[in-house]
This record gives structure tokens, sequence and C-alpha cells, in this order.
């Protein structure tokens, strides 16, 4: 065996388009070469071009996925880094709302300070053993509910290659022409017309996903769909932008969302229930034709039982965000429930997993040592942020 490196990525480097077509049309002689793979790297560049050229005309698209860019979008709005990370094939690495103080539009920014302020004396009053850092994060990571999914607040780091950089540029030129006029469509498309304005000239012309008749796959093509567990599961529910960008990270699970027509919008816990309520539900609501990140949208959830352990392995736990939490726990109860008397091995595989907090399943390690959950394991699922 003879294992070597043939690319890698370097740093402050832009591959030229011709040299990433060199270099898919050389993955593309694999499949035939007569000799070894440097005897492809020495042979004419025509040869090369032609035949990577075969391969766009035929729909072979894969080989144009070895060469990769990393690209760093600013100033985007939530919902593009939504619509890219949904597409699965990537690396990402993106400014997050929960541990970073972010900078709205004047019209948030006076609600979100105000929140802050309103969800750091209610986290000190109901966990007193917290120190300031963990209240204040935890106090930011409940008022970005209350940033819209519009506002150009974000930056994300974004590795891809040139095949699925190509389809997304396709993707967004279908949906521009194909969308609906409906005011969430509507802002999309300002969205992504400008996202293909500022896009870096990486793309080739003809690698589109034309015969593979794809479009982006966060938004809903069938509104309603038959929930189903068993070897695999299907479940629909309502839950917050915030809480469908947490979710998106497993990408062995499928995600994709329908927005209502009634607006509807996620209650933190720790104010659930107190004077606080009413004062939020107004505040968030006077921000709807924005679409903040707390507003509800219907999320359908797909995947495999090993898949969902492995979203639960992450999910079920002190650390995570507390809705996507919540949301696990709902889904894996209803999953033991509903296979408990129709299959039995999926029950008996799942059922080990349904006790608690991670650091109750079986085998399981907490990859923190040093840094002890806050809650612990009798209140990590229990707890109201």
């Amino acid at each position: 065996m003879k294992i070597e490196v043939k690319a890698s990525t370097k740093p402050g480097y832009v591959m030229p388009k011709e040299e990433a077509i060199l270099f898919s049309g050389r993955a593309a002689g694999i499949c035939y070469m007569r000799a070894d793979y440097d005897t492809l790297c020495e042979e004419d560049p025509q040869v090369t071009f032609d035949r990577a050229e075969g391969n766009l005309e035929s729909g072979h698209h894969s080989v144009y996925g070895h060469p990769k860019y990393t690209l760093v979008l600013e100033n985007i709005p939530k919902i593009l880094a939504m619509i890219l990370n949904n597409e699965k094939v990537y690396d990402t690495s993106e400014k997050s709302a929960r541990y970073t103080k972010m900078t709205p539009s004047p019209d948030e920014k006076v609600l979100y300070e105000k929140w802050i302020g309103i969800f750091e004396k209610e986290i000190k009053h109901c966990y007193p053993k917290f120190d300031d850092k963990n209240a204040h994060k935890l106090a930011m990571e409940n008022a970005r509910y209350l940033i819209s999914v519009f506002t150009p607040a974000t930056t994300m780091e974004y590795t891809v290659g040139i095949q699925q950089w190509s389809y997304i540029i396709d993707f967004a030129e279908k949906y521009i022409k194909k969308a609906g006029e409906d005011p969430f469509s509507r802002k999309v498309k300002e969205v992504l017309r400008e996202f293909l304005a500022c896009k870096p000239d990486i793309d080739i012309e003809g690698l589109d996903s034309g015969m593979k008749n794809r479009e982006f796959s966060l938004f809903a093509k069938r509104h309603e769909r038959q929930e189903e567990w068993g070897e695999n599961y299907c479940t629909t529910y309502f839950g917050s932008f915030a809480q469908l960008a947490q979710a998106q990270r497993h990408r062995t699970l499928s995600y994709e969302m329908v927005v209502p027509l009634e607006k509807q919008f996620f209650v933190p816990p720790i104010i659930e229930y107190t004077p606080y309520e009413d004062e939020w539900k107004k505040d968030i609501e006077s921000l709807k034709d924005n679409y903040p990140q707390g507003m509800l949208v219907q999320i359908n959830e797909r995947g495999t039982c090993e898949n969902f352990v492995l979203k639960c392995t992450e999910r079920l736990c002190g650390f995570p965000q507390y809705e996507i939490m919540m949301r696990t726990n709902k889904t894996m109860h209803k999953y033991v429930k509903a296979v408990e008397n129709t299959n039995p091995d999926v029950y008996d595989y799942l059922e080990p997993y349904s006790h608690g907090p991670r650091c109750t399943f079986p085998g399981w390690t907490c990859p923190s040592p040093k840094k002890p959950c806050i809650f612990g394991p009798s209140k990590a699922l229990d707890r109201c942020v």
C-alpha cells in the first residue's frame, strides 16, 4: 500500500478554475486508467480538459467534487447560512449567536439589549450558583430569538467542492425564478440575488443540477408527510428557526421546513408562566414581519434509528441549546412508544437511550470531565434554560 497527499488547502491561494477542471479531469481518468495516477498527471492537458468536458456533458459530475474552495461569507443573514448548511456537502465554521454578542438592526437592537438584561436577571434568580459568565451567555442565547433571520449579522467560513458550489449557484437561480411571491419567499429572493451578485467566479458553466432535477433542500415541496416509526422514522413538529439551525448540524438526518401563514413564536421557558411572558410575546410579535429567529416553523425530520441515537448523544445533555434538547427528548419518547409493540428490535436498540441525558447512555464517557455539566445528570433534561 502507498498513500500520498496529492492536493491540499493552501491559505491565501485561490485555485484558478482551469486548475480545478484539470484536477477533476484527472479524477475522471482514474475510472479507466491503464497505468497509474502519476501518468494521468503527465498527459497532455488538452486530453484532460476534453475528458472533464465529457463528464460535464454526461452528468457524471462527482469528479468535480475533488477540488475544494474555502470561502468566508461576512455579514450574511442567518437564513442564507441555513440554506447552505442544509445541503450537507460542506465544512463550515459559523459565528455563534449563542456565544457572541450580535449586532442586529436598530429596531431589533433595543429589544435584544433589553431582553439580555431580563434573561440574565431571571437566570441568576433561578440558578444562583451560575457565575456571571454563564448567566450572560445563556441570556444572549435566549435574546437572539428576537434577531431576524434576514439581519446581516453572521460570518461563516465555508469549504465546498466546485461541483457543489456550482450546484448551489444553480439552486439559487432556480429559487429566484420559481418561488412564490409570499412575503417570506420575496425576502429569500432578495438575499439570493445579493448572494449571486457577490459570488466569486469559481462556478463552472454547465455544471448545474439540470440532469439531477435538484433544488434547495431546506424548503419543503410537500407540506404534509405521514409520520412513520421503525428502522427509519419521519416526524413533523414546530420549532424555531434557531432550533432548526442547530438541528442541521446532524447531516446524516434530513430536515426541511414550511413557514406557516399564521405566525407563532417560541417562549423561552425561563420566563414562561411569569409576568414577563406577555411582555415577551408583545415584543417578539412587534418584529413578526422581520421573521425573528424565535418564529416557529413546521419542521420535518427523517432518518434512521441509528442516526437518531447519534443525535441524542449530542443533544440530550445539559450543554446544548434548551429547545433542541427538549425536542430531541420528546422525539425519543415518541419513537420508543411507537415501536414498543410493533418493532421489538428497534425498541430494544432505542430503549437504553431513553432514560435520561447522555451520561446515562450505555458506555458513555463524558468528553468534558474538567468542565462538568452545570446541571448534572439529574437536571440536565429538567431545566428551563
